[in-house]
């Protein structure tokens, strides 16, 4: 469980558009409200690495801002 875990958050943060919206699309629509709020947390709270922060606003620009 934790190493799918670990993947599933290694293709969010991945910066990679297709990566993210895949992994996010075979979550429960429970899975994917609590995973934006995670997102949300890791970009406006303080305590997050910078790097960490870029990963989670590309992560959400590529789930509510999805290129065509």
């Amino acid at each position: 469980m934790s190493d799918s875990l670990e993947l599933l958050w290694d293709n969010l943060l991945s910066r990679q558009p297709d990566q993210v919206q895949e992994a996010f699309g075979i979550l429960s629509s429970m899975e994917q409200q609590a995973v934006l709020a995670h997102l949300k947390r890791m970009v406006d709270e303080p305590g997050w690495h910078s790097e960490q922060r870029l990963s989670a606003q590309a992560a959400l620009s590529a789930l509510i801002f999805p290129a065509s």
